[in-house]
């Protein structure tokens, strides 16, 4: 390998060490919104089980005669 091809490799790892430094904040942070998206649908199908199981009529409940 000559001085060439040294520096083209050299030149080639800065550019991809560039990029990996500008792309990976943004990776994070679809990950981030992916993780706090999933909490949010967690949290509201429980407040619509919480909400229907509030709505129903308990079967403990004695019936009119």
């Amino acid at each position: 390998m000559d001085a060439t091809q040294l520096q083209g490799l050299i030149g080639t790892l800065a550019v991809l060490g560039m990029l990996a430094l500008v792309v990976l904040p943004a990776i994070v942070g679809v990950v981030h919104d992916r993780r706090i998206d999933r909490q949010l649908q967690r949290a509201a199908q429980e407040r619509r089980a919480t909400q229907e199981r509030q709505a129903a009529p308990s079967h403990r409940v004695a019936r009119p005669a």
